[in-house]
């Protein structure tokens, strides 16, 4: 599926990236600790949380992460928006809780 399948299935919009959205995913993670991501996730796949400060982009960029998707709403401040788009990293956002989200992509997988 591709970042743009994902954006239409989770009701997303696009934060940073619009460049990217032709990617295609590998997996979801669904994590809100930044040590579980670094331990578990995987290259490719997109990162499903809520945490929205700085130091998520500097998470997708070390695992090379196709997007990171905020949920529940959840906004991402200024400083992270700015560092996402200098790094070139998806920032996308939902309205959905994290469960319906991943609920969603879990039914839609290939």
């Amino acid at each position: 599926m591709t970042l743009r399948e994902l954006i239409k299935i989770i009701d997303a919009t696009v934060v940073t990236g619009h460049e990217k959205l032709e990617a295609e995913i590998t997996g979801v993670h669904v994590s809100d600790l930044l040590s579980d991501v670094i331990g578990n996730a995987q290259e490719g796949q997109v990162w499903l949380t809520i945490q929205a400060h700085a130091n998520v982009v500097a998470v997708a960029l070390l695992l090379n992460l196709a997007a990171i998707v905020f949920t529940a709403g959840t906004v991402p401040d200024a400083e992270t928006i700015a560092k996402a788009q200098t790094e070139g990293v998806v920032l996308l956002k939902t309205g959905l809780s994290t469960f319906e989200t991943a609920g969603r992509l879990f039914m839609r997988r290939q």
